[in-house]
């Protein structure tokens, strides 16, 4: 079984301390094989930001694949937004902006949807959709395969619609066909998770809220997710937990699981 922790959002430099030690403890707790960053590492890319999200993880002492999100560009810094946009993301995080983890079980491709003209929003590029789409392709039949974006690709509130990847409609279409499972990303920070069903086959969006950071929604607590899959008890059954924190128990617990089926199983 293949155990991935995803978090998203997390905004080093709002971080807050206690919901820090509370996520640290529940990874040691859950001791998940695969750590995903679906970006917003920083808050405003600042290498000491990026220098406390780097030890955090180094405290998990997990394998990390990490996506750059908007605000790991720098904002502000204007000469090296247009010159090196992701050298301190690249010095805490490795020079691999869309990185693959592949194992019996598991594929999982990442996609940097951040653009250097862009403020906020998301974009994929067709040298973007076809690449992913050639991984997948080449996936096994045991694994499951899950892409990670920044910006979502698809929304529950009308509110949000303006905060989609662009390129997401080509992006669905042709990574369905291509055998995509899941999507997850984050960006919004909402969590939730809802399937697809207008394509080849059907494909869920997994959104993570913020972790760690103190820039939540209203009545939206921090909040990371779980993923299991190829448990001998549920063959062909992914588990999707969303783990919220509580101010009170100053803990995160199980809020939400969801079973997901990929239509091959």
């Amino acid at each position: 079984m293949s155990v991935l922790l995803q978090i998203s959002d997390p905004h080093f430099g709002t971080e807050q301390p206690l919901v820090v030690e509370a996520l640290a403890a529940l990874a040691q707790q859950l001791r998940p094989d695969l750590l995903v960053l679906s970006g917003d590492i920083t808050q405003r890319a600042e290498p000491a930001q990026f220098r406390a999200a780097r030890a955090f993880v180094d405290r998990l002492g997990l394998p990390v694949l990490a996506v750059p999100g908007n605000h790991d560009i720098p904002l502000f810094d204007l000469w090296t937004r247009l010159r090196r946009p992701y050298a301190r993301h690249i010095a805490a995080f490795g020079s691999d902006l869309e990185p693959v983890h592949s194992s019996n079980d598991l594929m999982v491709v990442c996609v940097n949807t951040t653009r250097v003209w862009r403020h906020k929003h998301g974009e994929v590029s067709a040298r973007q959709i076809d690449r992913v789409a050639r991984m997948l392709e080449s996936a096994g039949s045991a694994q499951l395969r899950v892409v990670v974006v920044h910006q979502p690709v698809a929304v529950t509130r009308a509110e949000d619609s303006p905060s989609r990847l662009r390129g997401h409609a080509a992006a669905l279409h042709r990574w369905s066909a291509a055998g995509a499972d899941l999507v997850m990303g984050g960006h919004i920070h909402l969590p939730y998770v809802t399937t697809l069903h207008s394509l080849a086959r059907p494909v869920c969006a997994v959104q993570a809220g913020t972790a760690v950071s103190s820039r939540v929604r209203t009545g939206v607590p921090n909040s990371v997710n779980l993923l299991r899959w190829g448990a001998d008890s549920s063959p062909g059954c992914c588990l999707i937990e969303q783990w919220d924190f509580s101010a009170t128990e100053r803990a995160f617990f199980r809020a939400k699981v969801t079973e997901v089926r990929p239509a091959r199983a």
